[in-house]
């Protein structure tokens, strides 16, 4: 399987820096421009199926994404953020400030985050990687894009690459609709072609 991961467009919420998870956020205007360019750069690229949080967020950026395409999208609960509980609606900038500790592990020691009613960095990653490995037992040999979000596409590469969760955010960054690309072989083996727009080749 061709494993295609795409982060959703600019929200709202992204522009107040204001915490998401699970939570509804929508599209802002540079959020749709943003996956309409991508689906201009990515309209010669043929797809077997698509996959998409059932966010909103990510809902829309599909249907600009694939909008002249007659391509079946289903939509997934597993593929949404991770859940952040209490923080979810609070503005980054009141979270530093109430509870600097737990900031400073979610952004600089993810390993380390843990917030009673949010998900951890290592469940998302269980979830994530879990939705991922039914994907390529179902489509073998298919090429599948999967609309999601900044941190579940994270886990998957940082567990493609076998990185420790303390690594989770090095760099490149996963901007508004990164395009990342996984390749599924046929011994089992994995390897990243693509991060976040960027070739990334790795040693076989």
């Amino acid at each position: 399987m061709e494993l295609h991961l795409i982060r959703h467009g600019q929200t709202d919420w992204n522009e107040e820096r204001r915490v998401q998870g699970q939570s509804e956020s929508q599209l802002t205007a540079l959020g749709v421009e943003q996956a309409r360019s991508l689906a201009q750069r990515i309209a010669d690229l043929h797809l077997d199926i698509v996959y998409c949080s059932s966010s909103l967020r990510t809902r829309q950026t599909a249907e600009h994404l694939f909008a002249d395409r007659d391509i079946a999208i289903r939509y997934l609960d597993s593929l949404r953020e991770i859940a952040l509980g209490p923080w979810e609606g609070t503005l980054y900038d009141d979270l530093q400030a109430s509870d600097p500790d737990s900031y400073r592990h979610f952004w600089e020691e993810p390993h380390l985050f843990a917030v009673d009613g949010a998900e951890t960095f290592y469940q998302l990653q269980d979830r994530a990687v879990a939705a991922v490995h039914q994907l390529a037992d179902e489509h073998p040999g298919k090429r599948v894009a999967v609309v999601s979000h900044g941190a579940l596409i994270k886990t998957v590469l940082a567990h493609t690459e076998s990185l420790p969760m303390s690594q989770l955010w090095r760099p490149p960054l996963m901007h508004n609709c990164a395009h990342s690309v996984i390749e599924f072989r046929r011994d089992g083996s994995r390897r990243i072609v693509q991060y976040a727009d960027r070739p990334h080749p790795q040693e076989d």
